[in-house]
């Protein structure tokens, strides 16, 4: 069996303490062979520095992956060219830099992993259409005999479970990424395909996506910008865990991951 670990989106430094303290233990739980991440919210919620995707790696992260976010901080811009670790979306304008899927071998089996952003809410990203783009993933896996696993990153339920259906036994898992909300929705097709319409986040679940409730209700009732922060009160790590047999190279199990894990906020300077 090939177990595969799709992380939530990691939220500012308290995402970073719950995969320091907990994801270890969580990979030798559950025998785990690949771990990826959505850490576009790794620096402070809003995008990730260049500094923190190289932690990625020390952490326990084979591959992360990023949406509208990715490029919030300015200095992965250039990073990210060079950064074959992280994958920006695949439909993106051919200028935008980095690139959009890695091919992978895991327990000798070639796996060609790819990252999508939806068209629903995105406009201003100017994405090329996710599906026929995930046709053009298809056959790319097609050709280098690679098993298909997608990331889709989107606003709306109905999009990514139309990705599921549009990809239904074409590729091993479609996970679906952006809300920061874990979805009770984790299956596998008949036809052998894992889903889930949101792997949630890692950080602090008591909170408004990771961010501290009581700074998202004063924006929410008063219309006024003010930062959100880092929420610290009871630390999660959420995601997805994918069995896919190596023989069929199918997915023959999806479950839910919900850990809880100690976290702590520093002490604030001065």
């Amino acid at each position: 069996m090939i177990n595969l670990l799709f992380l939530g989106e990691i939220v500012g430094r308290a995402g970073i303490q719950a995969l320091k303290n907990g994801l270890p233990a969580l990979k030798e739980k559950y025998d785990v062979d690949y771990t990826i991440i959505n850490a576009e919210g790794m620096t402070n919620g809003y995008g990730i520095g260049k500094m923190h995707s190289l932690q990625l790696g020390k952490l326990g992260i084979d591959l992360s992956t990023g949406g509208e976010k990715l490029f919030y901080k300015i200095d992965m811009v250039e990073h990210i060219k060079k950064a074959g670790y992280m994958l920006r979306p695949y439909n993106m304008p051919p200028d935008c830099p980095g690139r959009g899927y890695r091919i992978q071998t895991i327990k000798d089996r070639k796996f060609l992993i790819a990252n999508l952003i939806g068209n629903s809410d995105f406009s201003k990203l100017n994405a090329q259409n996710a599906f026929l783009a995930a046709e053009n993933l298809r056959k790319k896996a097609e050709e280098e005999n690679a098993v298909l696993i997608v990331y889709f990153h989107a606003a709306t339920t109905a999009e990514k479970n139309t990705m599921l259906c549009f990809l239904d036994g074409k590729a091993a898992a479609v996970v679906g990424t952006h809300t920061k909300i874990l979805t009770a929705d984790a299956h596998v097709t008949g036809n052998g395909t894992a889903y889930i319409t949101d792997t949630g986040r890692v950080g602090s679940f008591m909170s408004v996506s990771g961010f501290e409730p009581d700074t998202e209700i004063k924006k929410m009732k008063g219309a006024i910008p003010i930062r959100s922060r880092e929420a610290w009160l009871d630390g999660r790590i959420e995601g997805l865990l994918v069995s896919i047999d190596e023989q069929t190279l199918k997915a023959v199990d999806a479950i839910t991951i919900d850990e809880k894990v100690e976290v702590k906020k520093p002490e604030e300077k001065g």
